[in-house]
């Protein structure tokens, strides 16, 4: 089983999410932090996005925040993080957060967190980012684009073995697990990917 050193999560900054979101993603920084796991997130300290820090802090462990300076003007980072990278831009932003992380999870969110995560689905599929992706389908959340991953295969917009490139769990309890028992990935993908 992999060692998890650094998780990148993303998840939502919504206060009006129902606050079963909030509550899992506070489960899910207290998990990665008695994992030992560097959590790596958005740096903000408002939804789901304050209760992974939060939980993950709570139990003693390293946070890190990748933060876009407008973002830090409008008085959004985070106080009490173990670090707060600022960044230029968002593109900066989600490229800082996946470097030299172990995993990717993403909890359920809105459209920033859809594109964060069809991004690292993306550079995965092209061998660019090789370790787990998590995608924890609370409730059901997820249904939907998995269904449409599923399509896009049936239509031969991508290959069968695309489907293992990430790992769909119910509740973030089984995230660890998940990202430990993740099927291997490697650069020989491209091959597949190509048209």
């Amino acid at each position: 089983m992999r060692e998890i050193l650094r998780v990148c999560v993303y998840c939502a900054s919504s206060r009006q999410a129902d606050p079963e979101y909030a509550e899992a993603a506070g489960r899910l920084g207290r998990s990665l932090a008695r994992e030992g796991a560097t959590v790596v997130y958005g740096g903000a300290a408002i939804g789901s996005m304050r209760s992974l820090a939060d939980g993950a802090l709570a139990e003693g462990g390293r946070v890190i925040g990748v933060l876009p300076r407008f973002m830090y003007d409008m008085e959004l980072a985070h106080p009490g993080l173990s670090e707060l990278v600022l960044v230029d831009d968002l593109h900066e932003r989600k490229r800082k957060m996946i470097d030299e992380v172990d995993a990717v999870v993403a909890l359920p969110g809105g459209s920033g967190t859809y594109e964060e995560l069809l991004e690292a689905i993306t550079w995965k599929r092209l061998g660019l980012f090789l370790n787990p992706i998590v995608i924890v389908n609370q409730g059901g959340f997820y249904d939907a684009l998995l269904q449409q991953f599923q399509r896009a295969v049936d239509g031969r917009f991508m290959d069968g073995r695309h489907l293992d490139m990430w790992t769909s769990v119910a509740d973030v309890a089984e995230v660890v697990e998940a990202i430990k028992l993740a099927p291997d990935w490697s650069e020989e993908a491209r091959q597949f990917a190509a048209p």
